[in-house]
């Protein structure tokens, strides 16, 4: 007898999928783990397609494991520098200072990411954004506005 299926947190990523970003309805199975980085593989049943679990995330396509981008940006909010958490972490600094850009690009969900799962609070959240603008001179429209909206939501109310 075949044991019940879990719960899958997660939502198709597909755009053309009829179940795109939808809970009800969607029917999406594990299928194995991505080679290199060993995260999990999902597919979905009415469209066909695969995605990881990271997809639409700020995490997503990134080699670094999450406990180490989770320790760089703890790093950041102590006012390390680049080279300084480049000698504390052994990675690269252009490594470093693309995780930078690619977190600027999502700064909102990142903010909720550094609030929830970090357990930052909103003003070292604050600090963190202002320590990117800072460090990162050359950032797209698009991430200085994201870091603006971040840094606007993570004020308490």
């Amino acid at each position: 007898m075949a044991r019940p299926r879990g719960s899958i947190e997660v939502v198709c990523q597909n755009p053309q999928c009829d179940f795109y970003l939808t809970e009800k309805g969607k029917d999406i199975i594990k299928r194995g783990r991505d080679a290199k980085t060993r995260r999990q593989r999902y597919y979905c049943i009415h469209c066909g397609k695969f995605f990881m679990e990271t997809k639409g995330t700020p995490l997503f396509n990134k080699k670094l494991p999450e406990s180490e981008i989770i320790n760089i940006c703890k790093h950041f909010v102590e006012k390390n520098g680049i080279r300084s958490v480049e000698r504390l972490t052994g990675h690269h600094r252009d490594t470093i200072g693309s995780l930078l850009s690619d977190i600027a690009e999502q700064a909102e969900q990142m903010n909720s990411f550094l609030i929830h799962n970090v357990k930052l609070s909103p003003i070292e959240c604050d600090e963190f954004w202002s320590f990117v603008k800072k460090k990162k001179r050359i950032l797209s429209d698009h991430a200085r506005n994201q870091i603006l909206l971040a840094m606007r939501g993570s004020l308490p109310a």
